[in-house]
């Protein structure tokens, strides 16, 4: 598959040719969820708490008599069905975290770069550098290469002028290659690579 290089300014800057076995596939919505729920289980935090009837700070004497009130047998005022009382089957601290096999994430993340170069949402830059580190400048170059919701990934390094200028624009997510998931990447309109980020791909998938 070949696909053309432009620059950051949108100049032609020649051509690029993507494996097919990364770019190619007939992307599967059932791995993509399948990665998706397990990137957000992990970053689920799973600090919710509420307190049960044992960690209650109330008195545990009995309510009043067993027999000859008429009323309803009850011992402890912290039970659930009290205001003020334990709660029944409540959320404790724990980790959402599921396994998922690694060929399976390697597989998903193959699918959602081919869902983004089958729906010709995929953009490659020769390379993600600044001059200076200037918002209004990269916005200008943003419009010429019709981006407004996209993620942008470079090589290992992110040049620091570019990522600072990228920082307070809405709807633009830079990452270099090492954080490249399939959570980011769907969550943005246009995926941008950088020839370094192809070229670092390859590597891994071969």
């Amino acid at each position: 598959m070949d696909i053309k290089i432009t620059t950051l300014a949108g100049a032609d800057a020649g051509k690029v040719k993507l494996s097919e076995e990364i770019f190619g596939l007939d992307p599967r919505e059932d791995i993509l969820q399948r990665v998706v729920r397990w990137q957000l289980a992990k970053k689920q935090q799973g600090t919710h708490k509420t307190k049960g009837r044992a960690e209650i700070s109330r008195t545990g004497a009995k309510m009043y008599k067993q027999k000859g009130t008429g009323r309803a047998r009850h011992s402890s005022a912290r039970a659930p069905q009290f205001r003020g009382g334990g709660k029944a089957h409540g959320p404790v601290v724990r980790s959402h975290e599921h396994d998922l096999p690694k060929k399976v994430r390697a597989l998903g993340l193959k699918h959602a770069l081919s869902a983004k170069a089958k729906a010709s949402n995929l953009i490659i830059i020769d390379d993600l550098a600044l001059g200076e580190a200037k918002t209004k400048l990269l916005l200008t170059n943003f419009e010429k290469l019709g981006l407004t919701n996209a993620l942008l990934i470079g090589g290992a390094e992110l040049d620091q002028n570019f990522k600072r200028a990228a920082t307070n624009i809405p709807n633009i997510d830079v990452l270099p290659i090492q954080g490249i998931n399939v959570y980011d990447i769907l969550r943005r309109g246009t995926l941008v690579l950088s020839k370094a980020a192809v070229e670092a791909l390859e590597e891994r998938f071969k």
